[in-house]
């Protein structure tokens, strides 16, 4: 072996072991699987038979991004290593003039999931559904590239256009393609029902996205709204504290959220202002299994703060921070070091939120659960029933008759049986 060989391998090694060291964080000390110790002396072995039996000779620089790219990807699906280029391009802002395709996306068993297309932008008017798998983007294979890569492809300049094939349950893959835009997210819906219930869709929780919510909700109590339904479905992604104040104005006093960091330790805590406090009727949020982030700590308010129901489905879960730590060879590791929580401190995470009450919505029997998903090829619910030839996105046609919403109407029984005035939440 020679003297460079050597040093890169120690230099490799020195590199691995500080991850390794990372990487069980996430785990107590005393399962010897997460032990840094014998995780390192595994990878020093792997290296030894790379370096002296490979047939040829290795590129050791290569062999060290897959290293770490491989340890990041055993986290969570937010955490991702960075070439130094990628890292230069993140602490620039070079994408600020570049636009993407309205979508929230996460990364479930190596399948790169949309969790929800923003409601009337690009990726929605191309096709886009919640709960796709976007298995290639303009012909690069997503299972093989993170996250952070994944986002990055789709965005281009305004105007240009992405392919994407599509996996859905139940049929052969779809060849979409969406024209990048800069995405306008819809303000909220609100509207007054019979019995004094008003009804507010909310489609983002970005910035600024509370204060009209809440001149929705002022509008709907000035026409006699006296009961409520806070509709959360599909809402991914979004602002923790725009999520905080919306919360508020349903609950006006104790913790409403917590952020976490490592061994669960509370970083921070978001308090109720009585002030912000606008509605004091019965309540009934409404969340399924593309709510995700912002919408999650809304929801989990509710029941911990027994302020309401919370009808539908499980949550996807998300809602964590990274932060980007730079390496000696100018790449770098953008790490989750944050998680977003319940005010007892639960993080959505991987976990998401139980409904108080589970309606399932009969029209998505057969749409794609993240938790059915393995990774492999196998998987019944992205395997395509008429074969692999890909098709484009259906044509538009006469507009099909609209199921029964279930979940909403289970909600309105709810609100239907309290008196004004009374916010427990059913048994």
């Amino acid at each position: 072996m020679t003297f460079r060989s050597k040093f890169i391998l120690v230099v490799l090694s020195a590199a691995i072991a500080l991850y390794a060291i990372i990487g069980g964080w996430f785990a107590t000390r005393a399962q010897q699987g997460n032990d840094p110790g014998a995780q390192l002396r595994i990878f020093e072995s792997v290296l030894y038979h790379i370096q002296n039996d490979y047939v040829d000779e290795p590129d050791m620089s290569k062999v060290r991004a897959g290293a770490l790219r491989g340890l990041a990807y055993g986290l969570d699906p937010y955490s991702t290593y960075l070439t130094a280029e990628q890292v230069q391009r993140y602490r620039a802002g070079d994408d600020k003039e570049k636009v993407g395709i309205g979508v929230e996306l996460s990364q479930v068993a190596s399948w790169l999931y949309v969790i929800a297309p923003v409601k009337g932008g690009p990726a929605e008017q191309a096709g886009v559904r919640s709960g796709d798998i976007i298995e290639y983007i303009d012909g690069r294979a997503t299972r093989d590239i993170s996250l952070y890569e994944a986002q990055q492809l789709l965005k281009g300049a305004p105007g240009t256009e992405v392919k994407l094939r599509v996996l859905r349950a139940g049929s052969s893959p779809l060849q979409l393609t969406v024209k990048r835009s800069p995405v306008r997210v819809l303000v909220a819906e609100a509207r007054l029902e019979t019995g004094k219930i008003g009804i507010i869709k909310v489609n983002s929780l970005s910035e600024g996205e509370a204060a009209d919510i809440r001149a929705r909700l002022e509008d709907l109590v000035k026409q006699g709204a006296r009961k409520l339904v806070l509709d959360l479905r599909g809402v991914a992604g979004g602002s923790l504290t725009e999520a905080v104040r919306v919360a508020n104005y349903f609950i006006g006093d104790g913790t409403l959220a917590q952020t976490v960091g490592r061994n669960n330790r509370t970083l921070k805590t978001f308090q109720a202002d009585p002030q912000l406090k606008l509605f004091d009727g019965p309540a009934v949020v409404l969340i399924d299994r593309w709510t995700a982030g912002a919408a999650e700590v809304i929801a989990s308010a509710f029941i911990e703060r027994k302020r309401g129901d919370v009808v539908g489905e499980k949550s996807f879960g998300a809602g964590a921070e990274q932060e980007l730590f730079t390496l000696r060879g100018g790449d770098g590791l953008l790490l989750t070091t944050v998680k977003w929580a319940s005010s007892s401190g639960k993080p959505f995470l991987g976990a998401g939120v139980q409904p108080t009450v589970e309606v399932k919505r009969p029209e998505l029997a057969e749409a794609i659960d993240p938790d059915d998903l393995t990774g492999n090829d196998t998987d019944e619910v992205v395997r395509p029933q008429d074969g692999n030839r890909p098709q484009n996105a259906p044509e538009t046609g006469p507009a099909r008759p609209q199921p029964e919403d279930m979940q909403l109407k289970r909600a309105l029984e709810i609100l239907r049986a309290k008196p004004e005035g009374s916010a427990r939440p059913t048994a």
